[in-house]
Parts: C-alpha cells; structure tokens; sequence
C-alpha cells in the first residue's frame, strides 16, 4: 500500500479601499492536507481541513478505499523545492504601501474615485509519497488593484488596473496609474483597423478547451482531426511553461507528481498542432502522448487540466510590432466570449487609445469581434518582448468591431 500527501497552504491579508479611502484590514491564513492511500488499482481519500494527526489522516484515508475510486497508475519519484518569494511583507509595510497608494491617487487625480485593494498572497502547494517524492513550490506577491470612477460619470465603475509584482517597485505602479488616468478625459474615435493589445490569457480559454485530449477523441474539439496540420500562423507557438518567471502561482509539478523535461512541452509550433494535453488516465484511454497534466483534486483522484499556456513572445517590442499603427486597449469589457464555434464576440464598455506603450485618449463604446482560427491565424500580430500597459505578457491581434 502506497501514500501520498498533498499540502497546500495560503497567507493572504488584504487593505481594503473604497470611496478613495483605507475601508479595513483584513487577512487571513490556513493549511488543508489530502491524505492518499493506493491499494489494488484503487485511491482512498481523506480531505482535511486544519491540523490532524498524520497517521489519523491515513487511517481515514484507507476507510475510504470502499469507495472504490479507481487509481491504478504508479506514483512518482523525485525532490525538487523551488521557492520563487523575493520580499516578505510585514502588516505594517502593507498599510504603508496602501496609504502611500491612496495618497498619490487623490493628490494627482482628485477628479476620480478609487476603490480596490492593497494585497499579499503567499501560497505554497507540496507533494510527498512513500516512493520517495518530496516536492514544493512557494510564490508570494504583492499585488495593488485599484477601481476607479471620473466624479461625472454615471457609470458605477469606469475601469480598473491592477500590477502584481514579487518585490514591490511603488514607481511601477504609479506610472502605470498616470497612464491610465492622464488621457482618460480625452475623448478619441476608434481608428480603422482595430488592433487589440491585451493579455492574452482570456483569449487562450477556446484554445484550452481545444487542446484537452479527450475533447480531441471524441471529435467535439475544433481542433479535432488537426493533430499534425498546419492551423495558426507561422509566429504562433503555444507552450506549457512553468518555468516563467512570470507565471504566478503555478507549481512545477503537475497533480500526479510528474516534472515535465525544461517544465515546459510545446502544444502548437509554428502554427502546427503538436498534440493535446493529458494526464495517465486520459493518456491510457484513448493511446495519446502523456503530457503531465494531471490537475490538483484534494477530494478526489487527479484530472486532466494542468494546463499554463504561454504565447512565445517576439523579439519585438510592442511598440516596434505596431510598426507606427494605434493599438486598442479594452479597460472595461464584459458580457461575452468564445461560442462553441469558436467566434468571439465582446461589448467593449472603456477602452483607450494606445501607441504600444502609452495611452493617448479614450475611446466610444463599441462590440469587438473575431474567430480563434482567425486571432491565432492570419489576424496574428504577436506577442512583445517587453511589458508596458499592464506589466505583464501581451498580444497583438486584428479585430473586427462595430460601434
């Protein structure tokens, strides 16, 4: 009989704005544990809440081998401890990062309102089995998130920003507040070739759907019957990355303990479908490539779904990507998304006007549109080297849209 052990453990506290004022102090901190037996192709499993004697915890766990929840794959070996904390912020220095926020905030931009957050998040996700494995992965941000409304306006909200850094730079964040607000009063119209510069991670979550192998076997994928062909641009390269140094979070390891070679695989190269994702269950039922994707269930055995897609960035800037041409920034957009056929459609409530790296008015209400064959095909820009607008990876990509 073999066991395994999953930890997982958060310290969050959080200074509360609102009305452009500190509102509280709140924080908060736990450790629950999933203690696993494995015995005749079969997994016992006791969530825990708290602290529990660890031989209590096994005990619990092999009551529930009657449950007969069927685990018939062997466990993994390895240590590794990667931990990517760079600064550890006491209660203090938060309320002086908060108050120091809200005072730029309505010392240079007395015309808007604020609301949002101050925070620290750290997390840390173990893994331990009796076959030796002994792994852990430790991330703690800091991160400002702040809502805001022009005094004339009659919306509730107008847009939002936010910057999540590991070691916190208070310049970062107020030239990303100047940006936002500066030319936020400067109405401008939407140029004629709309060329969305966002994050990209929302406009991955059709493509994810996609790529998830058993989706592919049964034919209800679009990408389906497209493994092998050539589908997206030739400057489109999709990848599994953990090993970014921007991926917050995200442990190394996947929920069935494998480590990926480089903890990367590449799903889609140069426009060409490679493979979908899977874990040992799903690798085994229908004979596809085991990708180590097994997602994390402290109440259950693992499932397909360990997924943290990466656009391979350009060595290109935004701002030499545009090649002299605006970019769109969508600041408030809600309502839409992918159907099933892949088309993307969004009402765009605020977005401003953007040279790649500054934003220079803003822009009417309007609905966007496009396709994921389209986004990641021919309407493909690119994704910049660098990171201006929203510290973080961004895309280029044409759209269509209709005010």
């Amino acid at each position: 009989m073999e066991r395994e052990l999953i930890t997982s453990g958060f310290s969050w506290r959080e200074v509360e704005i609102e009305e452009s004022k500190i509102k509280a102090f709140n924080k908060d901190s736990r450790t629950n544990y999933s203690y696993r037996v494995y015995d005749g192709g079969y997994a016992g499993i006791q969530f825990v809440q708290g602290s529990l004697d660890s031989e209590e915890g096994y005990r619990k766990a092999q009551d529930n081998l009657v449950l007969k929840r069927p685990y018939k794959f062997s466990l993994e070996t390895g240590v590794r401890h990667r931990d990517k904390t760079e600064w550890e912020y006491s209660d203090n220095e938060l309320m002086d990062i908060a108050r120091e926020t809200v005072e730029y905030l309505k010392a240079h931009f007395p015309d808007f309102i604020f609301k949002g957050s101050v925070s620290t998040n750290k997390r840390t996700l173990a893994l331990q089995n009796s076959c030796g494995l002994d792994y852990s992965n430790t991330d703690n941000v800091l991160d400002i998130g702040i809502g805001f409304k022009h005094k004339d306006s009659k919306d509730i909200d107008d847009g939002w920003f936010s910057i999540g850094q590991r070691s916190f730079d208070f310049k970062k964040f107020t030239d990303m507040a100047d940006n936002y607000l500066q030319s936020f009063t400067n109405p401008v119209e939407l140029p004629e070739e709309l060329i969305l510069q966002t994050q990209y991670y929302g406009l991955l979550s059709k493509l994810t759907d996609c790529l998830e192998a058993e989706n592919l076997a049964l034919k209800t994928s679009l990408l389906s019957g497209k493994i092998g062909e050539k589908v997206f641009a030739d400057s489109f390269t999709l990848i599994h990355n953990v090993s970014d140094n921007e991926t917050w979070f995200t442990p190394f390891f996947d929920g069935e303990g494998v480590v990926l070679p480089g903890d990367s695989r590449v799903y889609i190269q140069n426009g060409v479908i490679l493979s979908g994702y899977a874990d040992k269950r799903i690798a085994e039922k229908y004979g596809v490539p085991h990708t180590g994707s097994a997602g994390f269930n402290m109440t259950d055995v693992p499932y397909n779904g360990y997924t943290c897609f990466c656009i391979e960035r350009s060595n290109k800037t935004i701002k030499q990507l545009l090649d002299g041409r605006l970019s769109v920034v969508a600041i408030r957009a809600a309502g839409g998304g992918f159907n099933d056929k892949g088309e993307y459609v969004t009402p765009v409530q605020t977005a401003m006007l953007c040279d790649g790296e500054r934003f220079i008015g803003r822009l009417p209400e309007f609905t966007m549109r496009g396709n994921m064959f389209d986004i990641f095909g021919k309407d493909f820009i690119g994704v910049g080297s660098d990171n201006p607008v929203f510290n973080d990876k961004q895309i280029l990509a044409r759209m269509d849209y209709s005010k």
